[in-house]
């Protein structure tokens, strides 16, 4: 059942020009880029100024989870965003929902850099940030799958792994561009009392400036993507009549057992990532020393206007390893170069052993790397060799990301048939994006305090999720050598 209002770019399709393969490598990974740099602003927020300025409490922790409980809420608007777009995406084209989705998420990102905060307007400055991370997560349900499609629908033969990293790049580059945003901000800025983590400008209104530069990204990646041409791959199944009106349907259908295995596949990369970025930053920030993490307490409250109880904050009070935020996220940058190059390399390896023998490979390391958390993560007497156990944690966690994280790019698109595969992917991607990104930071939290202060329930959480996507890839099938202009899905006629 062919949708009436195909017919005229089917007509065109003979006379569009094929995209350029340096367009289509650009297209994916500049409007993933701002995609993950606007993620990764909200995320260092939530961490550093949100539990402040949004959620004054008055008891640390709370305040943490209520901040991460906002971030997790996005991840519950992803599976909507993957519907809503991958709808459009498999009815009319990937090109137009790659547009609308990076508008949604840069206007959202923007209008959080102009939010009034707590002491201003109370509790309505957190439900707006509520309905703008909603916003976020929205957008970034469509925009992963719509870029990964861009990338792979027009890779040549033998090369389609490697080219679905390129949207891949796009969530180390946006690390990197949105923690430098921030460590630049916080350098400039005046520190009266010493190098701190956060000074009193920074939390005035330095904090805005990452968001509010987004608006510049998004002008970028619009110039990019509205210079593409529909894959010659969508046009195939418009002309062949595979196109659904309905793609939700077809895929739950016909494809639920590949949603599930999808869901699953991506559940361990998931929460690598957002354990490797969002509680190591809570973990390698947050005090050791009871005293130092009072005094720190008692000067973000006075700043915030709220009172502070001492005895109340040492009741609830578990520590970290007690880096300063400059000093830690550099760290992290230094991490994320390896998970952008190990990105890169997966995807020619996927091309040449398959997908799914390298992630089982890398997802058994995976949970052999959770059992390390202690090891590696725990104070020791000389605070050098901290930082040494710390950095190498973070170095082989952020290659393990990036070995597992860039052959998804080929993976979930390519469980599903050209009439299907925006909203298939899309779905699988985000649903297991509430199972692990919205729920890990919380999980993670809860397991630290519950450990008094030790990582090592959270390394165990890691294990557990990789087992689950172990057994997921074992009933998985190989999917390297798909063909996607043979396989354009339930409802096409003809021959190719």
């Amino acid at each position: 059942m062919s949708s009436p209002s195909t017919t005229s770019t089917t007509a065109a399709s003979p006379a569009a020009p094929a995209n350029p393969r340096s367009r289509v490598i650009l297209a994916s990974l500049v409007g993933t880029t701002i995609e993950f740099y606007d993620f990764y602003v909200y995320a260092t927020a939530a961490v550093l100024v949100f539990p402040i300025l949004f959620f004054p409490t008055g008891n640390d922790t709370t305040s943490l989870l209520l901040s991460f409980s906002v971030f997790g809420a996005a991840m519950v608007a992803r599976p909507l965003g993957a519907i809503v777009f991958g709808h459009f995406g498999d009815r009319f084209g990937r090109k137009a929902t790659l547009v609308a989705s990076l508008l949604t998420m840069g206007i959202a990102t923007f209008l959080i850099g102009c939010l009034p905060t707590f002491n201003e307007i109370g509790v309505w400055a957190a439900v707006l940030l509520l309905i703008l991370r909603l916003f976020q997560g929205f957008a970034l349900g469509g925009e992963w799958s719509g870029a990964a499609l861009v990338a792979t629908e027009n890779a040549p033969k033998g090369k389609r792994a490697w080219y679905g990293t390129f949207p891949q790049l796009g969530a180390p580059l946006g690390f990197i561009i949105a923690n430098s945003v921030f460590l630049a901000i916080n350098f400039l800025l005046p520190h009266p009392e010493g190098a701190g983590q956060r000074s009193a400008d920074f939390l005035a209104w330095g904090w805005r400036v990452p968001f509010l530069f987004s608006a510049v990204m998004v002008i970028i990646g619009l110039w990019v993507r509205l210079r593409l041409v529909e894959s010659g791959t969508f046009v195939k199944a418009e002309e062949k009549g595979a196109i659904r009106r309905f793609p939700l349907g077809t895929v739950i259908r016909h494809h639920w057992w590949h949603l599930i295995l999808g869901t699953f596949i991506m559940l361990a990369t998931y929460v690598l990532f957002y354990l490797m970025t969002n509680f190591t930053l809570s973990y390698g920030t947050k005090a050791a020393d009871l005293e130092v993490a009072s005094a720190a307490a008692q000067k973000a409250a006075e700043a915030a206007g709220t009172a502070f109880d001492p005895a109340a904050f040492a009741a609830q009070f578990y520590p970290g390893l007690g880096f300063g935020y400059t000093d830690f996220v550099l760290m992290q940058i230094i991490g994320v170069v390896f998970f952008g190059i190990f990105t890169l390399l997966s995807g020619p390896i996927a091309d040449t052993i398959g997908r799914r023998r390298l992630l089982l490979w890398v997802t058994g390391i995976i949970i052999v790397f959770g059992l390390t958390f202690n090891l590696f993560l725990s104070p020791q007497l000389d605070p050098k060799f901290t930082g040494a156990l710390t950095q190498a944690f973070l170095i082989f966690g952020f290659m393990l990301m990036g070995s597992t994280f860039g052959p998804m790019g080929a993976v979930l698109p390519e469980l599903f048939p050209t009439n299907v595969r925006y909203s298939g992917s899309a779905i699988s991607y985000n649903v297991s994006s509430i199972l692990g990104a919205a729920l890990a930071p919380i999980v993670a939290v809860a397991l630290w305090a519950w450990a008094d202060g030790s990582p090592w329930l959270v390394g165990l959480y890691l294990s557990a999720m990789g087992v689950l996507t172990f057994i997921a890839l074992l009933l998985s099938p190989e999917t390297k050598d798909v063909d996607y202009d043979a396989d354009l899905g339930v409802g096409a006629t003809g021959s190719l």
